[in-house]
């Protein structure tokens, strides 16, 4: 077998394990042996469309198995997978789909509207609907194999990640980020073969996929595929199941422990907990360890596949707040700006370096070689390390704001805003929210003599932007702090604005 990347999974997986289950999709099982099959024949109908190796091939839409089967499709053909957030608005689908290339699109049928709306997509020669037209590709083609040598250097998945700028860029993940980023799953949290996960997480996010669902696979337990989460189901999803492993953000944790069904629901099969997006609270842990049950959580970047800090449910109490130690196959640092290490309790930046770590941002090579320092990944984050090694992050350096789990960067809204006719300066700032951790709100200057609605700014950014992107509130002021060179002063806006009033 030449293909040493993805695109082999169903097939080692399959020789070795085929009537196990795979994937499970409301009422539909997939085994091993028929992923394989049916990611075989699905990799020939789009040969036959004429995709080819180097393609970029495009997935839009909630939690399906259609979506791994493109995933390994693209692999077995030695293209490249390129997830698309079904969250975002038309113009920002359609940037994506014309700054990658992308050659083909698969999307779900709910998502019609969506597609149509990212007109600007012109370089997409191929559209396929997931439903009639997609299983009769599958079942039409031949189930001859594909033998297409694929490297672990080869680019697997473009995932896109908003910058300052507020462009979005397409990091390049290699199949050798994404399997030694499963490896290092495998190695620190003892994953075994019957785990049963439930993916409630969008698998467009690096760490729905690459986090639970790949690290999973690979070991050949079972995927239970969930369109969106919520709540309730969850209860009953862990209960039909016997679901052992779960994924999710603070917020989603927090819904579950907040549900009139938390005190006596049987959650007796849960085994692992794993959290990110960011820290997980004190009191939620507490919840949690209520009922017998302990949070793993750490820290990552999609430009690392994203695993870089793991804390284990060992100290998850003694290092509450910590983001961990580096994971078994990376190298973290926390640096000053000349790359010297800082000492106990000193902030310093997080830099990190690893075979999971991207080979850079697709098309963006000035970009990339401001990120890489020494082969280091400059994450833009600050923290301070103790003196047993744990990470602490402090600061984002980046501005970022994180609202439900989801990434927000102020630049991208903040270029929005000021193409309104009355708003003359803008900032936005992340404030605190008791449902998503925290909110965008914008900090807008009015052009003299205008009467600005901060109802209207609001409302006319529906279209443009993700709803999780759009602020909540619009804060009128004055002026905006600033240094005598000009520069906004971020710090001072969060502190004068940033309260919940």
């Amino acid at each position: 077998m030449r293909n040493e990347g993805l695109g082999s999974w169903p097939a080692r997986r399959a020789r070795k394990t085929p009537e196990r289950t795979a994937l499970i999709h409301r009422q539909s099982s997939i085994s091993y042996a028929e992923l394989y099959d049916r990611t075989t024949r699905l990799a020939q109908a789009l040969r036959a469309l004429g995709v080819r190796r180097g393609d970029r091939i495009a997935y839009l839409g909630p939690n399906h198995p259609s979506f791994l089967e493109t995933l390994f499709a693209a692999g077995t053909l030695g293209a490249v997978f390129l997830p698309l957030n079904w969250r975002l608005a038309g113009p920002e689908i359609g940037y994506q789909l014309v700054d990658s290339g992308a050659k083909a699109l698969i999307y779900a049928p709910s998502l019609a509207g969506l597609v149509d709306s990212a007109q600007c997509a012109a370089d997409v020669k191929t559209y396929v609907e997931v439903g009639e037209r997609y299983e009769e590709m599958i079942a039409s083609a031949p189930d001859e194999r594909i033998d297409e040598p694929v490297t672990a250097d080869d680019t697997c998945i473009i995932m896109y990640t908003s910058g300052t700028t507020g462009r979005p860029k397409g990091a390049m993940l290699t199949h050798g980020n994404i399997t030694w980023n499963a490896v290092n799953v495998l190695v620190d949290q003892d994953l075994i073969a019957d785990e049963r996960a439930l993916v409630s997480a969008p698998l467009f996010h690096t760490a729905g996929l690459n986090m639970l669902t790949l690290p999973v696979l690979l070991k050949g337990g079972t995927c239970v595929l969930v369109e969106a989460f919520d709540p309730a189901a969850t209860f009953d999803l862990i209960e039909e199941h016997g679901i052992t492993f779960m994924f999710g953000v603070p917020t989603m944790f927090d819904q579950v422990a907040r549900h009139p069904r938390w005190a006596d629901a049987d959650l007796s099969s849960l085994r692992m907990l794993s959290c990110g997006g960011s820290p997980v609270p004190t009191s939620l842990i507490a919840v949690y360890q209520e009922r017998g049950l302990t949070f793993l959580q750490g820290y990552g970047m999609t430009e690392a596949a994203p695993g870089t800090l793991f804390l284990d449910a060992e100290h998850a109490v003694s290092k509450a707040g910590s983001a961990g130690v580096p994971h078994f196959f990376s190298d973290v640092r926390v640096v000053r700006p000349d790359f010297s290490p800082v000492d106990v309790g000193e902030t310093g930046e997080v830099v990190v370096r690893g075979p999971h770590v991207m080979p850079g941002y697709w098309g963006l090579p000035d970009e990339t070689a401001a990120v890489f320092s020494n082969g280091w990944f400059r994450s833009g984050d600050a923290a301070r390390v103790d003196e047993d090694g744990y990470v602490f992050i402090v600061d984002r350096i980046k501005d970022m704001i994180i609202s439900g789990g989801e990434n927000v960067y102020p630049a991208e809204i903040e270029d929005l805003l000021l193409r309104h006719p009355d708003i003359v300066e803008c900032a936005v700032i992340g404030v605190p929210d008791d449902k998503w951790g925290e909110v965008p709100r914008a900090v807008v200057v009015v052009r003299e003599g205008a009467d600005l609605d901060p109802d209207e700014v609001i409302a006319s950014l529906s279209g443009q932007l993700a709803k999780y992107k759009i602020p909540k509130s619009v804060v009128i002021a004055e002026e905006l702090p600033r240094t005598a060179s000009g520069k906004l002063l971020k710090a001072r806006v969060r502190t004068r604005f940033g309260t919940n009033s």
